[in-house]
Protein backbone atom coordinates (compact mmCIF):
# COMPACT_ATOMS: atom_id res chain seq x y z
CA UNK A 1 0.00 0.00 0.00
CA UNK A 2 1.83 2.70 -1.37
CA UNK A 3 -0.38 5.47 -0.19
CA UNK A 4 0.58 5.43 2.85
CA UNK A 5 3.41 7.79 3.96
CA UNK A 6 6.82 5.86 4.15
CA UNK A 7 9.23 6.70 6.61
CA UNK A 8 11.96 9.34 5.31
CA UNK A 9 15.34 8.34 5.97
CA UNK A 10 17.88 10.88 4.79
CA UNK A 11 21.21 11.41 5.06
CA UNK A 12 23.65 13.93 4.01
CA UNK A 13 26.99 13.15 3.18
CA UNK A 14 29.73 15.47 3.85
CA UNK A 15 33.38 15.34 2.26
CA UNK A 16 36.10 17.73 3.80
CA UNK A 17 39.25 17.94 1.84
CA UNK A 18 42.68 18.88 2.77
CA UNK A 19 43.97 22.22 1.38
CA UNK A 20 48.07 22.84 0.93
CA UNK A 21 49.44 26.25 0.25
CA UNK A 22 52.58 27.10 -1.27
CA UNK A 23 55.30 28.51 0.26
CA UNK A 24 56.12 32.00 -1.16
CA UNK A 25 60.17 33.77 -0.53
CA UNK A 26 60.05 37.49 -0.64
CA UNK A 27 61.11 39.59 -3.52
CA UNK A 28 64.62 40.37 -3.86
CA UNK A 29 65.67 44.20 -3.78
CA UNK A 30 65.74 45.52 -7.38
CA UNK A 31 69.31 45.49 -8.96
CA UNK A 32 70.02 42.36 -6.88
CA UNK A 33 70.22 38.67 -7.48
CA UNK A 34 68.44 36.64 -5.32
CA UNK A 35 70.30 35.72 -2.23
CA UNK A 36 70.86 31.96 -2.15
CA UNK A 37 69.32 30.21 0.28
CA UNK A 38 71.76 28.94 3.09
CA UNK A 39 71.52 24.97 2.69
CA UNK A 40 68.47 23.32 5.39
CA UNK A 41 68.24 19.54 6.21
CA UNK A 42 64.87 18.60 4.24
CA UNK A 43 61.71 18.30 6.76
CA UNK A 44 58.86 16.09 5.77
CA UNK A 45 56.26 17.81 4.07
CA UNK A 46 52.58 17.54 4.99
CA UNK A 47 50.37 15.61 1.99
CA UNK A 48 48.61 18.26 0.09
CA UNK A 49 45.26 16.45 0.14
CA UNK A 50 43.61 14.59 3.46
CA UNK A 51 42.67 11.06 3.41
CA UNK A 52 39.16 11.14 2.84
CA UNK A 53 36.72 8.48 5.11
CA UNK A 54 35.43 5.78 3.21
CA UNK A 55 31.53 5.84 3.79
CA UNK A 56 29.82 3.11 4.37
CA UNK A 57 26.37 3.09 2.74
CA UNK A 58 23.10 0.95 1.79
CA UNK A 59 19.70 1.78 0.59
CA UNK A 60 15.73 0.69 1.94
CA UNK A 61 13.02 0.59 0.40
CA UNK A 62 10.78 1.73 3.09
CA UNK A 63 7.48 0.65 1.14
CA UNK A 64 8.29 -2.50 2.02
CA UNK A 65 7.56 -2.14 5.63
CA UNK A 66 3.81 -2.32 4.86
CA UNK A 67 3.67 -5.29 2.84
CA UNK A 68 0.79 -7.29 5.13
CA UNK A 69 3.16 -10.70 4.05
CA UNK A 70 6.54 -9.58 3.94
CA UNK A 71 6.35 -6.18 5.91
CA UNK A 72 6.72 -4.75 9.46
CA UNK A 73 4.06 -6.46 11.75
CA UNK A 74 3.34 -4.00 13.76
CA UNK A 75 2.37 -1.81 10.39
CA UNK A 76 0.06 -4.56 9.28
CA UNK A 77 -1.69 -4.55 12.91
CA UNK A 78 -2.23 -0.83 12.86
CA UNK A 79 -3.46 -0.52 8.99
CA UNK A 80 -6.19 -3.19 9.89
CA UNK A 81 -6.82 -1.07 13.60
CA UNK A 82 -6.90 2.01 11.11
CA UNK A 83 -9.56 0.63 8.36
CA UNK A 84 -11.40 -1.28 11.21
CA UNK A 85 -12.15 1.81 12.54
CA UNK A 86 -13.53 3.19 9.56
CA UNK A 87 -15.52 0.62 7.79
CA UNK A 88 -18.58 2.00 9.13
CA UNK A 89 -18.18 4.99 7.06
CA UNK A 90 -16.69 2.92 4.27
CA UNK A 91 -20.20 0.87 4.06
CA UNK A 92 -22.28 3.65 4.49
CA UNK A 93 -20.63 5.47 1.47
CA UNK A 94 -20.88 2.27 -0.18
CA UNK A 95 -24.61 2.02 0.07
CA UNK A 96 -25.11 5.89 -1.02
CA UNK A 97 -22.98 5.09 -4.14
CA UNK A 98 -25.05 2.11 -4.93
CA UNK A 99 -28.34 4.09 -4.60
CA UNK A 100 -26.83 6.98 -6.68
CA UNK A 101 -26.05 5.02 -9.51
CA UNK A 102 -30.07 2.73 -8.82
CA UNK A 103 -30.98 6.12 -9.82
CA UNK A 104 -29.00 7.03 -12.58
CA UNK A 105 -30.04 4.12 -14.24
CA UNK A 106 -33.96 4.46 -13.11
CA UNK A 107 -33.55 7.83 -14.76
CA UNK A 108 -32.37 6.61 -17.79
CA UNK A 109 -34.37 4.41 -18.73
CA UNK A 110 -36.87 6.81 -18.43
CA UNK A 111 -35.69 9.54 -20.50
CA UNK A 112 -34.81 6.48 -23.17
CA UNK A 113 -38.01 5.16 -23.30
CA UNK A 114 -39.74 4.58 -26.79
CA UNK A 115 -41.36 7.27 -28.05
CA UNK A 116 -44.87 7.70 -27.06
CA UNK A 117 -44.06 5.99 -23.99
CA UNK A 118 -45.95 7.89 -21.12
CA UNK A 119 -44.03 9.22 -18.64
CA UNK A 120 -44.53 11.03 -15.79
CA UNK A 121 -42.30 14.28 -15.62
CA UNK A 122 -42.92 14.62 -11.66
CA UNK A 123 -41.45 10.95 -10.97
CA UNK A 124 -38.56 12.25 -13.01
CA UNK A 125 -38.21 15.58 -11.63
CA UNK A 126 -38.02 13.96 -7.94
CA UNK A 127 -35.60 11.24 -8.92
CA UNK A 128 -33.16 13.80 -10.63
CA UNK A 129 -33.61 15.93 -7.13
CA UNK A 130 -33.08 12.98 -5.26
CA UNK A 131 -30.17 12.15 -7.04
CA UNK A 132 -28.28 15.55 -7.02
CA UNK A 133 -28.81 15.17 -3.63
CA UNK A 134 -27.36 12.00 -2.88
CA UNK A 135 -24.04 13.33 -5.32
CA UNK A 136 -23.84 16.44 -2.42
CA UNK A 137 -24.06 13.80 0.20
CA UNK A 138 -21.88 11.38 -0.68
CA UNK A 139 -19.02 13.99 -1.25
CA UNK A 140 -19.81 15.80 1.97
CA UNK A 141 -19.59 12.73 3.88
CA UNK A 142 -16.29 11.30 1.89
CA UNK A 143 -14.81 14.31 2.32
CA UNK A 144 -15.61 13.99 6.52
CA UNK A 145 -14.45 10.71 5.82
CA UNK A 146 -10.90 11.30 4.80
CA UNK A 147 -9.93 14.30 6.58
CA UNK A 148 -11.34 11.89 10.10
CA UNK A 149 -9.29 9.32 8.64
CA UNK A 150 -5.87 11.35 7.62
CA UNK A 151 -5.93 12.57 11.59
CA UNK A 152 -6.68 9.28 12.66
CA UNK A 153 -3.83 7.64 10.62
CA UNK A 154 -1.40 9.89 11.81
CA UNK A 155 -2.34 9.41 15.88
CA UNK A 156 -1.43 6.22 14.70
CA UNK A 157 1.23 5.96 12.54
CA UNK A 158 3.48 8.59 13.77
CA UNK A 159 4.64 7.06 17.04
CA UNK A 160 5.20 3.67 15.50
CA UNK A 161 7.09 5.74 12.64
CA UNK A 162 9.25 7.16 15.25
CA UNK A 163 9.94 3.26 17.11
CA UNK A 164 10.83 2.48 13.37
CA UNK A 165 13.09 5.50 13.04
CA UNK A 166 15.09 4.76 16.64
CA UNK A 167 15.37 1.19 15.46
CA UNK A 168 16.66 1.77 12.03
CA UNK A 169 19.37 3.99 13.64
CA UNK A 170 20.39 1.78 16.14
CA UNK A 171 20.80 -0.86 13.20
CA UNK A 172 22.95 1.19 11.03
CA UNK A 173 25.33 2.09 14.36
CA UNK A 174 25.33 -1.86 15.20
CA UNK A 175 26.78 -2.20 11.11
CA UNK A 176 28.58 0.91 10.83
CA UNK A 177 26.48 2.11 8.05
CA UNK A 178 27.12 5.46 7.75
CA UNK A 179 24.56 6.64 5.14
CA UNK A 180 21.18 5.09 4.67
CA UNK A 181 19.50 6.36 1.17
CA UNK A 182 15.87 5.04 1.61
CA UNK A 183 14.99 4.42 -2.41
CA UNK A 184 11.08 4.42 -2.38
CA UNK A 185 11.66 8.53 -1.81
CA UNK A 186 14.88 8.65 -4.01
CA UNK A 187 14.87 8.07 -7.48
CA UNK A 188 18.17 5.66 -7.88
CA UNK A 189 19.51 5.00 -11.04
CA UNK A 190 21.47 1.76 -9.82
CA UNK A 191 21.75 0.04 -6.80
CA UNK A 192 23.34 -2.97 -6.03
CA UNK A 193 21.40 -6.13 -4.11
CA UNK A 194 24.20 -6.20 -1.86
CA UNK A 195 23.42 -2.66 0.11
CA UNK A 196 20.03 -3.06 -0.50
CA UNK A 197 19.34 -3.85 3.93
CA UNK A 198 15.00 -3.76 3.50
CA UNK A 199 14.95 -7.24 3.89
CA UNK A 200 17.39 -7.71 7.14
CA UNK A 201 16.14 -4.96 8.77
CA UNK A 202 12.58 -5.99 8.14
CA UNK A 203 13.73 -9.27 10.02
CA UNK A 204 15.70 -7.74 12.75
CA UNK A 205 12.79 -4.99 14.01
CA UNK A 206 10.07 -7.81 13.63
CA UNK A 207 12.13 -10.29 16.09
CA UNK A 208 13.12 -7.57 18.26
CA UNK A 209 9.78 -5.96 18.54
CA UNK A 210 6.98 -8.82 18.02
CA UNK A 211 3.62 -7.85 15.84
CA UNK A 212 1.49 -9.37 18.95
CA UNK A 213 2.66 -6.20 20.92
CA UNK A 214 -0.02 -3.41 20.21
CA UNK A 215 1.20 -0.29 18.74
CA UNK A 216 0.54 2.63 21.11
CA UNK A 217 -1.78 5.30 20.17
CA UNK A 218 -2.62 8.67 21.96
CA UNK A 219 -6.07 9.06 23.17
Amino acid sequence: MRSYPSLILSALLVIAGGISAAAQRPAAPAGQRPATPAPQTPTPSAPATATLPMSKMAVIYSDSFLDPKTGIGKFSIAITKLNGEFQKEKDNLTQMQTRAQQLTDELGKLQNAPAGTPIDQRTVQTKADQLEQLKKDIQRKGEDAQAAYNRRRTEIFAPLQQEVGNALEAFAKARNINVIIDGTQVPLLYAADSIDITAAFIADFNAKNPATAAATTPK
